[in-house]
């Protein structure tokens, strides 16, 4: 299994070099989720989600979700 950083919102993966790629096989593997947390808390996006995904038969578990540190969403009132 492969843990990835997510964008929700986009439903991109974090590359090695810092850019999104919606090819889940070309973003950055982790090698735990407390790794991948760290790394994603720094980003400069909002919210995130730590999954594993799983080559074999393309299927994604959610193990984890926080915010980086992009702008808040605000919500009209």
């Amino acid at each position: 299994m492969n843990i990835l950083i997510e964008n929700p919102d986009s439903l991109e993966y974090l590359t090695a070099d810092s850019h999104w790629t919606k090819i889940a096989a070309d973003g950055k593997h982790f090698p735990r989720t407390g790794a991948a947390f760290d790394v994603a808390k720094k980003e400069a996006i909002g919210k995130f989600n730590i999954v594993g995904y799983i080559t074999e038969t393309r299927q994604f578990i959610n193990l984890n979700h926080g915010r980086g540190r992009g702008l808040a969403e605000t919500i009209p009132v």
